[in-house]
């Protein structure tokens, strides 16, 4: 698994700073104030004006903001983005330039306590709008999608408007994918303000657990959440906003994927696109795992009957975060590779798999909850006449 932060044994005393790296000491001299000069020799870091310098090669007699690079971020090029933070030695990866799976964390509060959340809400006010801001400021405009995220990004409703309008401005190519329960978007002026921004490409995902209110309800562990995601989804569709329905499947809404597509069908079919996700045994689902963790295959023919249905009516319908083996292979067509690639498994079993290279992989971060029935697949070859 790659990792995305670490600590330089190094620090000096500044505060923290959003960064784009570079390998490039013959930056324009305007630009490098908010670079990040990587130096695989350290004679690089007598060239003057980087907001910051990485060195490749261990160093302790260096002066100044200067850092040695972790071993474990030695995967850092061109183009990436990290927050550093000075005094401790602390460097985070925002954006990386070689990935297709970037999302930008707005919060990590939660109007929601989703029982199976993977990265569970943080008390506290950590609006993050302006470190992702300058985040924006410094993406490649060649980024073909960018995610946000939380938490639940609405609940800083304003910051969350700026960024639109920022990513709007300075990624006009970038396609915006919003992850909201959207229960704020019960206001429909909220939702109007999103919609009056205009963004040429931007879809809102919204989880909906079950097709039963109740049910829904205490998977996100707040009364009355459903109704309000489903009002939110209609008003923003309303205000001409492209919304996607995602469901996380589990245990205890396993059961519920039929009747679910059906709801679906009849009631929200004007979204743009259907995701059904296999679960992240991490976080909060890590904790509740005794009563969550479900085989996929034991509801593989649920899967196959919802996902028929949703195709049938001409909606688009994916399969996220299932490995092909584990579905019935006229489900390949609407499956996706959909986990994070600095995140992405694959077991020794599957090296000798034929599928392999368009499979999505298992979670690395699922602490060994994979299915049984993980197994290497064999294209069958018909012999010549």
């Amino acid at each position: 698994m790659l990792c995305l932060h670490a600590v330089s044994k190094r620090t000096y005393d500044a505060p923290p700073f959003v960064g784009r790296v570079t390998t490039n000491s013959n930056r324009p001299a305007p630009l490098r104030d908010r670079e990040v000069l990587l130096c695989s020799d350290p004679s690089s870091v007598q060239v003057t004006g980087f907001r910051a310098y990485l060195l490749a090669q261990h160093q302790d007699r260096a002066d100044g903001a200067v850092f040695n690079l972790p071993p474990a971020l030695s995967h850092l090029s061109d183009g990436d983005v990290i927050k550093v933070h000075p005094r401790a030695g602390d460097i985070r990866v925002l954006y990386r330039r070689a990935s297709g799976s970037n999302t930008l964390l707005l919060t990590e509060q939660c109007n929601c306590a989703c029982i199976m959340c993977c990265q569970p809400p943080k008390a506290g006010d950590d609006d993050r709008t302006e470190e992702v801001l300058q985040t924006i400021e410094l993406i490649h405009p060649a980024t073909k999608e960018l995610g946000l995220s939380g938490g639940e990004p609405t609940l800083y409703p304003d910051g969350l408007l700026r960024v639109i309008q920022k990513a709007k401005s300075y990624l006009p190519m970038t396609a915006l994918h919003l992850l909201s329960n959207a229960r704020e978007f019960k206001h429909l002026r909220f939702a109007e303000r999103l919609g009056s921004i205009r963004h040429p490409d931007l879809v809102v995902g919204v989880p909906i657990h079950a097709d039963i209110a109740d049910l829904h309800d205490w998977i996100a562990q707040r009364r009355g959440a459903f109704d309000e995601a489903i009002l939110g989804l209609m008003n923003l569709r309303r205000c001409g906003i492209r919304v996607e329905v995602r469901v996380v499947v589990h245990r205890l809404n396993a059961g519920r994927l039929v009747p679910l597509s059906r709801f679906i069908g009849r009631n929200l079919a004007f979204c743009t696109h259907i995701a059904i996700m296999g679960m992240e045994v991490h976080g909060w689902a890590l904790a509740q795992r005794q009563q969550l963790w479900i085989d996929p295959k034991e509801y593989g023919s649920a899967l196959r009957e919802a996902v028929r249905h949703l195709a049938f009516l001409g909606l688009r319908v994916s399969i996220f975060n299932h490995p092909l083996c584990v579905l019935e292979t006229d489900m390949w067509g609407f499956a996706c590779r959909s986990i994070s690639d600095w995140k992405v498994l694959y077991l020794p079993v599957c090296d000798t798999c034929q599928v392999r290279h368009r499979c999505g992989g298992l979670f690395a971060t699922s602490h060994g909850y994979h299915s049984a029935a993980i197994t290497p697949v064999r294209l069958q070859t018909t012999a010549p006449g």
